[in-house]
């Protein structure tokens, strides 16, 4: 995903909370050759954003949102 820091919107009249933290990892990533063991901190304050929010409240955080859902599928099907 390209970030366009600042520019990304829910419904027109609200700014995605966690925008900036997805601009920092698209920074780190850019600077580190995407290599994602260098940036695991600025996924984390990511992660902590997304944490704060309802579901389908960030764009950003509907990454993070699905990799849960298949979590939960793969231990409800181990069971």
């Amino acid at each position: 995903m390209d970030c366009v820091c600042g520019r990304v919107l829910m419904d027109m009249s609200q700014k995605d909370p966690c925008q900036k933290q997805a601009c920092e990892i698209q920074k780190c990533l850019q600077a580190n050759n995407y290599m994602e063991s260098k940036c695991e901190a600025v996924i984390q304050e990511l992660r902590r954003c997304c944490a704060q929010y309802p579901k389908g409240r960030s764009v950003v955080c509907s990454g993070f949102e699905k990799e849960d859902e298949e979590r939960q599928k793969l231990k409800s099907a181990s069971k």
